[in-house]
């Protein structure tokens, strides 16, 4: 994996929160940021996060309303999967694209990749794996 999402992955707390964004979400000044974006689709956001799944337990998961079914869908499908791969619950939640925008100024870092499908963000709290 990327060392600077190896870094991020290990000095990850219990309850610390990250962001998975696509190309297009605004990045708070004090908020570190992780840029893979190279061109449109570039790593792409399911890259990104099956990636980050083998690495970081996911305590819950949460996604914009707005995100279409589509990538709704997927999103739920790629956390279940990590549900079922570590035989642990994540709790999934929704809320407005404002309302993640508003709590990104608070996340220990947003990885920035290159999806151009609009609301594919996730934010993910970090937890322990027991």
């Amino acid at each position: 994996m990327n060392r600077h999402l190896s870094e991020l992955v290990a000095s990850l707390g219990h309850m610390d929160e990250i962001i998975v964004a696509d190309a297009g979400l605004p990045v708070p000044q004090r908020v570190r940021v992780i840029d893979l974006a190279v061109s449109e689709g570039v790593p792409g956001f399911l890259d990104v996060l099956k990636a980050l799944r083998t690495e970081l337990v996911i305590e819950s998961a949460i996604w914009a309303e707005e995100a279409s079914a589509e990538m709704s869908a997927l999103m739920q499908e790629e956390i279940n999967q990590w549900s079922l791969e570590t035989r642990q619950d994540v709790t999934i939640s929704r809320l407005s694209h404002a309302e993640l925008k508003r709590r990104s100024g608070q996340v220990q870092a947003i990885i920035r990749t290159g999806e151009f499908t609009p609301y594919a963000n996730i934010l993910l709290t970090s937890g322990v794996p027991f």
